[in-house]
């Protein structure tokens, strides 16, 4: 089953969306754990393309296709986690800014911080903050990542940060921005807790935020 796992591994990497769902399946008729077929098989594979991608060794097209790759062998997995111990990393919100409707970053950044074990819930486009904070409420994530493209929709990030300091959950609540026009120094400026430049970089920040990288 080694052998196996190696091979989910490359499938992902190598993009070949046409084995992943048989592969996934294969390990776990033969008896896998379900948990076993993602960190020791989906995980690692992604961890793999952030680094190549950081590397410049792939861009962001091939990286969109290795996510969906993997994506496809989560979805196999995803109903026998029922009843399976399965504890995410954390619960990430995303979503782009109220004004603004470009979501293939976010996408990007939504599949691969699933493949890092995260529990992701996508809030969609044009996110108004009074939308946020009703599922803020109900929900309870332990970090909300935004995304803009234009810049006259990026002082709806602060205008997040400061309801979460409103509401009294600033503490609780971890928050990271990107998308083309965001920089660091806009996020310490409106205090936000970090700024991922692109997917790979928003994955090592989240595991950095819930301390999933202790």
């Amino acid at each position: 089953m080694g052998d196996t796992l190696a091979e989910i591994r490359q499938a992902v990497i190598e993009r070949q969306r046409d084995r992943i769902e048989g592969l996934v399946r294969e390990v776990l008729d033969e008896g896998m754990e379900p948990n076993v077929v993602i960190n020791n098989g989906l995980i690692p594979a992604m961890d793999e393309i952030g680094k190549m991608f950081t590397e410049h060794k792939i861009f962001v097209p091939e990286m969109l296709v290795s996510a969906m790759t993997m994506k496809m062998g989560l979805e196999v997995v995803k109903p026998l986690l029922k009843g399976a111990q399965s504890e995410p990393k954390g619960t990430v919100f995303l979503g782009t800014v109220k004004g603004d409707l470009h979501d293939i970053g976010k996408n990007i950044v939504g599949m691969m911080l699933e493949g890092a074990g995260f529990r992701v819930v996508d809030l969609g486009v044009d996110l108004t903050v009074e939308k946020l904070m009703e599922q803020v409420e109900t929900q309870s994530p332990d970090i909300i990542g935004l995304s803009a493209l234009l810049t006259t929709t990026m002082p709806e990030m602060e205008r997040v940060v400061q309801e979460l300091e409103a509401r009294g959950l600033r503490d609780r609540i971890k928050v990271m921005v990107g998308g083309a026009p965001v920089s660091p120094a806009f996020a310490e400026k409106i205090g936000a807790d970090g700024y991922g430049g692109d997917a790979a970089q928003a994955v090592e920040l989240a595991r950095r935020l819930s301390g999933a990288d202790r």
